[in-house]
């Protein structure tokens, strides 16, 4: 049987040919040529997409550096000089940021700034909380109540090193009525600090939920000055200034003073109900 010259032809392309992009059949050595180019237009998008997400990453370090930078600057200028009389742009001078705008296009409002600054330490507060309730779940001593929420404290400011600012921070926070509300919202949402205030109400059922609310305002801001007081101490004692007037000089011994005035605090005679 004679074989056409088409079978013949067909056959030969489908062993050293290929079809091109117009269907039409092309040599081997072209379509090689397209193939090489197809996989060095892979490459070099692989290569691009590397490069990208390279930046990216590097852009997410870059912002993290700067919003740490800016929270350090903050919570030292908050806490030298009061929330209210430090502007956003001192804290972006400070925190070497030549943007005036940092702290906006970081953080938005001032209030956030506090919200972040407040936030960042009440993760690892909340942390050690929750570790000393967990120990005391069953306990009928108010002194062990008292020692949850006062230590939990005293061992992260212990933690932090010095000099520590947060302290201070906090109580010019308490006393500005512009952001007073944020910290104690931050630290009323505690599940661990409301087990507390759940275990000190067992412990002295006969008082009154007025008398409760009156005493847990008056603990809150006997820890937090008294912590920033003797931060204030510690901080000015490293630098070499004369601290000889405060009577304690650790965090450990600040927090078995607090937990003995808490403790007499709390079991205090009622003269008159609020």
């Amino acid at each position: 049987m004679r074989t056409s010259p088409w079978s013949v032809n067909r056959e030969l392309v489908m062993v050293s040919g290929t079809l091109c992009a117009r269907g039409h059949w092309c040599r081997k050595g072209a379509g090689i040529s397209q193939l090489n180019q197809s996989l060095d237009l892979s490459t070099v998008t692989g290569f691009t997409d590397l490069v990208t997400t390279a930046s990216r990453t590097v852009r997410t370090e870059r912002a993290s550096i700067t919003r740490e930078a800016i929270l350090a600057a903050a919570e030292r200028l908050f806490a030298e000089h009061g929330v209210y009389a430090v502007s956003n742009r001192q804290v972006s001078e400070a925190a070497g940021q030549g943007n005036n705008a940092a702290v906006g296009y970081h953080f938005g409002t001032k209030a956030d700034l506090v919200r972040a600054i407040e936030q960042k330490h009440r993760v690892p507060i909340e942390r050690l909380l929750a570790r000393m309730v967990s120990d005391n779940t069953e306990s009928t001593d108010l002194r062990d109540w008292i020692a949850c929420m006062v230590c939990s404290l005293t061992e992260h400011l212990d933690q932090l090193g010095n000099p520590t600012w947060y302290a201070r921070f906090a109580a010019q926070a308490l006393a500005d009525p512009a952001y007073q509300k944020i910290v104690v919202k931050d630290a009323l949402a505690s599940p661990s600090l409301l087990r507390v205030v759940e275990g000190i109400t067992r412990c002295l059922p006969d008082l009154p939920m007025t008398v409760v609310t009156e005493r847990n305002i008056m603990v809150r801001n006997l820890m937090m000055h008294t912590c920033a007081d003797f931060e204030r101490a510690f901080a000015e004692g490293a630098q070499g200034s004369h601290i000889s007037s405060m009577p304690r000089t650790t965090w450990s011994s600040v927090a078995s003073g607090l937990i003995d005035a808490i403790v007499g605090l709390w079991q205090a005679p009622i003269t008159e109900r609020p």
